[in-house]
């Protein structure tokens, strides 16, 4: 094995690549502030650097948030609120006021990377036909002042506005929706290079039926997967397949080339009698799962090459929001700053769990994609293989790894052995990779290998070759 190989493959577990830092996605935080007990801005500035946040996300545009924001290196996306969206489409001379009242005074020493031009704005069919018309004006209004390139326009939008959301492959807007208000928004941020902003819970389609949906799956644990029938794809969380329900929506509209950001997702500590699925360990698992899946690389089945950027929900606990108890409990912290559990919020703090072994979550839920030379199914087994979209020289020193410091069993890959035909490098890396994650229990984050490698659920064959599997603490061979 190459030394050499093996001390960068190490490296880049730890640190991550450098010059691959695109392919890794970006996690950042919703900062609400509906609470009576919140700490001031500028010490939740300090909260977000001292634990990695880059990237936050407010639903207004307050000026004591933004000054404190002010030369700390973390982007922000402020919203205009659905009330104003009114006098935004009506009349462009209201946005170009906002923007010299709320963006002028603190751009660019406060990085403001978005707009958020209303909230969820389909869920009132009131404010609907105003979004476009706004979001046009504040465009409008940006090029004026020469922002336009730097500063997105966009508009989240709740999952509800789908029409089919399963299987993923036939996810569709709903049709009163397309025409007068899909199209024309998506049109517009394809004009101007921005991109959709999504929200996506799948807390709330796990609650709703839990006698359906696996919480394994839903928390991004290891799990069987959920198979499309429509197209194959297999899906390791329900995250990913609500996303790709998104792309599925977008590409049925020829609006494939649009980009989305995940503007909120999250998972509440706390809960009433009837939330089923709401606590403290749930929402660890979840949010955690999440954060290590978003910062080691990788898209989902519908878009493999596209990086995951993800906003958090939320940053605190309020206690002045209405509705169910589970609204007040979505925080990462308590009003003290005191985390309500502790999981990697930024690449640092990931790579500092992941150089301990024995402090490594089972979280990395890979990219998945079916092998080549798939054999029969067998219920309730996982295989790890090759990604050979991840190129031939990653494949190359994840291999050296696994036969290596990993300590997978590679003696049947060798030439002359039973596994050494078919003599290509993935069918050699599916083999090792497998049997390292075998070997570990089959915990999901043991087969990534930096992107080299996915979980999938048939039983991989390579002519005479046994992939070995495990089942309880007993290592067994299929055929």
């Amino acid at each position: 094995m190459s030394l050499l190989k093996l001390f960068l493959f190490c490296l880049f577990l730890i640190f991550g690549t450098l010059c691959s830092a695109d392919n890794y996605g970006s996690i950042g935080v919703n900062y609400g502030r509906i609470a009576d007990n919140l700490p001031q801005p500028s010490r939740v500035v300090e909260l977000l650097k001292s634990n990695g946040i880059t990237r936050v996300k407010i639903f207004d545009a307050e000026s004591s948030v933004l000054s404190a924001l002010a030369n700390s290196n973390i982007s922000v996306t402020v919203c205009m609120p659905n009330g104003l969206l009114s006098s935004a489409a009506n009349d462009q001379s209201f946005t170009d006021s906002w923007l010299n009242s709320n963006i002028v005074p603190f751009y660019p020493q406060t990085m403001i990377e978005a707009i958020a031009v209303g909230n969820e704005v389909f869920v009132d069919p009131q404010s609907t036909p105003y979004l476009v018309p706004a979001m046009k004006n504040m465009y409008a209004s940006l090029q004026k002042l020469n922002f336009s390139a730097d500063i997105k326009v966009s508009s989240p939008v709740a999952l509800s506005a789908l029409q089919n959301s399963y299987p993923p492959s036939s996810g569709s807007f709903k049709s009163e929706l397309i025409e007068p208000a899909i199209k024309p928004m998506l049109t517009f941020l394809q004009q101007t290079g921005s991109y959709l902003m999504a929200n996506s819970y799948p807390f709330f389609a796990y609650e709703a039926n839990t006698d359906t949906i696996s919480l394994d799956y839903a928390l991004l644990r290891p799990n069987e997967g959920v198979k499309d029938p429509a197209n194959g794809n297999v899906y390791m969380s329900l995250f990913e397949a609500q996303l790709d329900a998104v792309f599925a929506a977008l590409d049925a509209l020829n609006f494939s080339d649009i980009k989305v950001v995940v503007s909120e997702t999250g998972w509440p500590s706390a809960g009433g009698d009837t939330e089923f699925g709401a606590g403290i360990d749930n929402a660890a698992a979840y949010n955690g799962n999440l954060v290590r899946r978003v910062l080691t690389g990788g898209g989902t089945p519908l878009r493999p090459n596209d990086k995951l950027n993800v906003f958090l929900f939320a940053l605190f606990n309020e206690n002045q929001k209405g509705g169910p108890v589970s609204e007040r409990n979505y925080g990462l912290f308590y009003p003290d700053t005191k985390k309500v559990y502790d999981i990697p919020l930024s690449l640092d703090a990931l790579n500092g769990t992941m150089s301990n072994p024995t402090n490594r979550s089972k979280a990395k839920v890979p990219i998945p994609s079916p092998p080549v030379n798939q054999g029969p199914s067998t219920k309730g087994q996982t295989w790890c293989v090759a990604n050979v979209q991840a190129g031939q020289e990653k494949l190359q020193s994840a291999l050296d790894y696994a036969c290596g410091e990993g300590g997978a069993d590679c003696r049947p890959i060798q030439s002359g052995e039973r596994c050494f035909h078919p003599d290509t490098l993935e069918a050699h890396a599916s083999y090792a990779f497998n049997s390292y994650y075998q070997k570990m229990s089959r915990a999901s984050w043991t087969c990534y290998f930096g992107g080299a490698a996915n979980v999938v659920t048939q039983l991989p064959s390579n002519f005479n070759c046994e992939y070995p599997t495990m089942r309880g603490r007993k290592m067994l061979h299929l055929m």
